[in-house]
């Protein structure tokens, strides 16, 4: 396995809030990572360096090598909390910007899964429900074959009947040889799929670990653990 991303003393801070605090870590290619924290933790704030919207105060990020740029952002898939898409087009006119902007994007895969929901690639973004909605955008994203996989509460917006459906089409579409951080709250409907996590807790790196090894060290679920540590 390679090394997909690296942070190097990684330091980010708005004015004088401290975002992120010389936070250390690797994450080698072919996992699914579980970034965990309580709001404020810091999550969003390295979710954003990861896709270039951020830069770092002090520090580096690199993604498969590579400073954060135009050249990692070809290599990233993002998926953000919230819907970034027009409401007015189709769902084929969106499926059609994205082949266009994505080299690695695979249309076939997307309009299978949209199959398998029955959306209708005539349809309007607008005339779906929400939950609809953020599927939509969750396949968007699976179907590019990128070696970063970042994605924001995949999970938050969408009924406890449609969670399975999310968590396998990010097991079952995703690049096997790439990396899937997911950001989450709702930490025991993904522990199943996870790999590996990390705990922020106010902008510091506090854990990072197999599950194994948090199952074996500490006899406890990564839920479990969680509520351990960031209990009130």
């Amino acid at each position: 396995m390679s090394e997909i991303v690296r942070c190097n003393d990684l330091y980010k801070s708005y004015g004088n809030i401290t975002a992120l605090n010389n936070v250390n870590f690797t994450l080698e290619s072919g996992k699914i990572v579980g970034l965990l924290g309580p709001n404020g933790s810091g999550k969003t704030t390295l979710i954003k360096l990861l896709n270039g919207l951020l830069t770092p105060s002090k520090g580096e990020i690199l993604v498969d090598g590579k400073k954060i740029g135009v050249e990692t952002k070809r290599l990233v898939a993002y998926l953000p909390d919230n819907s970034y898409l027009n409401s007015w087009m189709t769902v084929k006119q969106i499926v059609e910007y994205f082949a266009d902007f994505y080299e690695d994007f695979r249309p076939e895969v997307a309009y299978e899964m949209l199959a398998l929901l029955d959306i209708a690639p005539k349809r309007r973004l607008k005339t779906l429900s929400k939950g609809n909605k953020e599927k939509v955008c969750l396949i968007l994203v699976m179907s590019r074959n990128a070696k970063l996989y970042v994605l924001d509460e995949p999970i938050a917006g969408v009924d406890p009947a449609a969670r399975d459906y999310v968590i396998s089409t990010i097991i079952n579409n995703y690049n096997p040889e790439a990396t899937v951080v997911i950001s989450t709250h709702l930490i025991a409907d993904i522990e199943q799929i996870l790999d590996e996590v990390i705990f922020l807790k106010n902008g510091s790196l506090v854990l990072h670990k197999t599950v194994d090894q948090i199952r074996e060290e500490h006899e406890k679920s990564v839920d479990e653990l969680f509520r351990e540590v960031f209990k009130w």
